[in-house]
C-alpha cells in the first residue's frame, strides 16, 4: 500500500542517476577544456578536496534517508537529490580545471579517481532506488562505503607530473619483477619431468616436447631471461633517476616526464609477451619476435631518458650500459634462432 507514494518520493532520485551517468559518459571519453588561467596546483587540490569532502558528506545523508522509516517526502527527496547531483557536478567542473599541460600522467590518475566518484554515487542511488522496503540494506551499506572510499583517494594523488610518473613507473617495476621471478621459477622447475626415464626403445626418443624444454631452448631462453633481467633494471634505474632529478616546472619538464611514463608503459606487456612465448613448446621464430619487441622497447625508453632533464651527466654511464646489455642479449637471441628463419 505505501508502495505508490515510496516510488513517488524517489522519482527525483532517477533524473539524479541520469545526469550522473551523463557526466561519466563526459568524463570517460572527454578531453575537458585548456582550465582556466592562471592555473595554480594548490587551490586545485584545495577545491577538490574540498569537493570530494562534500561529496561523501551528501552520499551519508541520502543513505540515511533512506535507512529507515518514514521514508523522506518527495520535497526532501528533491532536495536531497539536488545537493548530491550539485555535489558530483562540482567534482567534475574542478576536474576540468586541471589543464592537459600540467601533464597527462597526473590528469589520468586525478581522472580515474574522479570517475570512480561519479561510478560510486551512480551505485548508490541504483541501490536505493531498487531497495523494496524502507531499510537499510546490505548492498545500501556496501555503496555508501564505496562513495566514502573513492572519496578518500584524493589525499593519496600526486599533486604534480613527476609524483605521477613516479607512481606510475614504481606500478610498472612491481608488475615486470613478478613476472621476471615467475620465469626464473618455471626454468628452475621446468627441467625435463621424463629425464629420468629411459628413452622409448620403440621409437627410440622421447617425441613430447610439449611438456619440456631442450637444451636449445634452455640456450635461446637464458638469453631471453637476460633481457627480461635488463627491463627490470631499466625500470628500477629511470625510477630512480626520475625521483632524484625529475622536476616540473616546466612545459618541457613536465612533457618529457609525460613521454617517459608512455613509452615505459609497454615494457611490462612485451616482457608478458616474451614470458608466454617462452613456455614449451617453444617456436624459436615467436620467442625472436617477441624478443625483438622488448628490445626496441627498452630502447626507446633509454634513448627517452637520455634526452631528457632526468638524464644529467652522472646517469650516462647506466643508460650506456644497460643499452650494451640490450644489445648483447637481443644479439644472442639472433644468433640461436638464425637457422631457424
Amino acid at each position: 500500500r505505501g508502495r505508490p507514494a515510496a516510488m513517488e518520493a524517489r522519482e527525483p532520485l532517477r533524473d539524479v542517476r541520469g545526469a550522473l551517468r551523463a557526466v561519466l559518459a563526459r568524463l570517460r571519453e572527454g578531453e575537458p577544456g585548456e582550465g582556466r588561467e592562471p592555473f595554480e596546483l594548490p587551490r586545485f587540490w584545495d577545491a577538490l578536496g574540498q569537493t570530494f569532502q562534500v561529496t561523501s558528506q551528501e552520499a551519508t545523508k541520502l543513505s540515511l534517508a533512506f535507512s529507515r522509516p518514514p521514508l523522506p517526502s518527495a520535497e526532501d527527496c528533491r532536495k536531497l537529490s539536488e545537493d548530491v547531483q550539485n555535489a558530483i557536478l562540482a567534482v567534475a567542473t574542478v576536474y576540468y580545471w586541471l589543464p592537459k599541460g600540467q601533464g597527462t600522467t597526473l590528469r589520468k590518475m586525478v581522472r580515474d579517481v574522479t570517475t570512480e566518484v561519479v561510478e560510486g554515487m551512480i551505485q548508490l542511488t541504483d541501490t536505493i532506488l531498487n531497495a523494496p522496503v524502507e531499510s537499510l540494506s546490505q548492498e545500501q551499506l556496501i555503496s555508501t562505503g564505496g562513495v566514502w572510499e573513492a572519496c578518500e583517494q584524493v589525499s593519496n594523488l600526486p599533486r604534480d607530473n613527476q609524483a605521477a610518473v613516479v607512481s606510475a613507473l614504481a606500478a610498472c617495476l612491481g608488475v615486470v619483477k613478478d613476472a621476471v621471478e615467475e620465469m626464473e621459477q618455471a626454468l628452475v622447475e621446468g627441467q625435463d619431468p621424463y629425464g629420468d626415464i629411459m628413452e622409448d626403445e620403440e621409437l627410440g626418443f622421447r617425441g613430447n616436447r610439449d611438456t619440456y624444454w631442450s637444451e636449445a631452448d634452455r640456450q635461446l631462453l637464458s638469453s631471453c631471461m637476460g633481457l627480461m633481467k635488463a627491463s627490470k633494471a631499466c625500470l628500477k634505474k629511470v625510477l630512480a633517476a626520475v625521483k632524484a632529478h625529475g622536476k616540473a616546472d616546466s612545459p618541457e619538464q613536465i612533457a618529457q616526464l609525460d613521454d617517459l611514463a608512455d613509452i615505459a608503459n609497454e615494457i611490462s606487456p612485451s616482457v608478458d609477451e616474451l614470458a608466454l612465448s617462452m613456455y614449451p613448446p617453444v617456436n624459436p621464430l615467436a620467442v625472436r619476435l617477441n624478443a625483438a619487441k622488448l628490445a626496441s622497447v627498452l630502447k626507446k625508453v633509454l634513448e627517452i631518458t637520455k634526452a631528457s632533464h632526468v638524464c644529467p651527466p652522472l646517469e650516462e654511464d647506466w643508460v650506456q650500459f644497460l643499452t650494451g646489455a640490450v644489445d648483447h642479449n637481443m644479439n644472442k637471441v639472433k644468433n640461436f634462432t638464425q637457422g631457424q628463419l
